[in-house]
C-alpha cells in the first residue's frame, strides 16, 4: 500500500476504501465479535455490493489478517517506544494496559478468543514476536 498522498489517484482511492472497510470491520467486531465478521454487511453499510468489496479484500481471512497485523504493529510500536524511554517490565505492563484500554477491540482481536477457522500467516506472528522480544529484554535487565 502507498503512503498517504503518494501514488496514483487510483492507488490513493483504493487505500482509502480499504481503510474504510477496516474501520467498519473494527466497528462490527466491537459490536458482535470477530467470529461474526461479515463482509456482506460491511459492503451493504458502505453502499456497495458484496462482490464489489472482494476487489479490496479477497475474503474474510484476508481482512482479519490486516486487522490483526495492524493491531500487532500498533502494539509493537507502542512497546518499542516505551522500551526506548527505558521502561522496565512494570512499565511495559502499564504500557500494554494503556494500549488495551485505548482500543479494546484490537486487544481482544489478538489476545481474545480465536476466530474459528482463522490461522494467522507467518509475517503476523513475526510482528507478535517483536513484542515478546521487548518484554524478554526488559526481563533480562541492564
Amino acid at each position: 500500500m502507498t503512503q498517504a498522498g503518494t501514488g496514483t489517484p487510483r492507488e490513493r482511492y483504493r487505500a482509502q476504501v480499504r481503510a474504510e472497510i477496516k474501520e467498519h470491520a473494527r466497528e462490527q467486531i466491537a459490536t458482535a465479535g470477530a467470529s461474526a465478521l461479515s463482509l456482506n454487511a460491511i459492503a451493504k453499510r458502505m453502499g456497495m455490493s458484496g462482490p464489489a468489496l472482494y476487489r479490496y479484500f479477497a475474503g474474510r481471512d484476508e481482512l482479519i489478517t490486516e486487522l490483526v497485523r495492524d493491531a500487532y504493529r500498533s502494539l509493537a510500536d507502542t512497546f518499542r517506544a516505551a522500551a526506548g524511554s527505558d521502561a522496565d517490565l512494570a512499565g511495559l505492563a502499564h504500557t500494554m494496559r494503556s494500549w488495551a484500554l485505548a482500543d479494546p477491540q484490537r486487544y481482544f482481536l489478538v489476545f481474545g478468543t480465536p476466530v474459528p477457522g482463522y490461522h494467522a500467516p507467518a509475517d503476523v506472528t513475526q510482528i507478535a514476536a517483536e513484542t515478546m522480544a521487548v518484554i524478554l529484554d526488559a526481563c533480562a535487565g541492564p
